[in-house]
């Protein structure tokens, strides 16, 4: 059994995007999406704006994402408002009803930091150790390692001592 490459030549992207393909569908449906987005926007109150988008349109319905169960309570009371500002828009006319949802949005929890605390007795060990090593990748490793001690006070470098020294 073998498999054979097809080769098709490249399609323009306006074939692509402006034709009867998956991909135009697509892009139409977002620019509705979008549309409705705004629409939508321009006729909440100022206080719920943030709290509502629209996140898609099956069946004659477009759904509504909120992310708090009061934003969904209030659009709940507010549907045949919002029904009939959107079908004032010819390209909203099909649209029958909303499917509301409530999709809470948490905000990214940082992971905590530990901060460890390199005392300055531990910090000249490894810069005499820094100093005592002839790999200069492994020199520069304990030399930054030194550095993080809490006084910083300890030579950062083991030049500046060799400095000192010639004076």
């Amino acid at each position: 059994m073998s498999i054979k490459v097809k080769r098709f030549r490249a399609q323009p992207v306006t074939s692509l995007l402006g034709g009867r393909g998956e991909l135009g569908g697509l892009m139409r449906m977002a620019s509705l999406i979008d549309r409705a987005q705004q629409e939508l926007r321009e006729h909440l109150p100022e206080e719920v704006r943030e709290h509502v988008f629209v996140g898609g349109y099956r069946d004659g319905k477009l759904t509504l994402i909120t992310d708090r169960a009061v934003w969904l309570t209030w659009l709940r009371y507010e549907q045949p408002r919002l029904l009939e500002l959107l079908k004032r828009r010819p390209e909203f006319e099909a649209v029958l009803g909303f499917t509301l949802k409530v999709r809470p949005v948490r905000p990214p929890k940082a992971p905590p930091r530990h901060s460890r605390r390199l005392s300055t007795s531990a910090a000249g060990e490894i810069a005499s150790c820094a100093e005592d090593t002839e790999d200069p990748r492994l020199k520069r490793a304990l030399e930054r390692l030194a550095s993080h001690a809490d006084d910083h006070d300890t030579p950062k470098n083991s030049d500046t001592d060799s400095d000192t020294n010639n004076d």
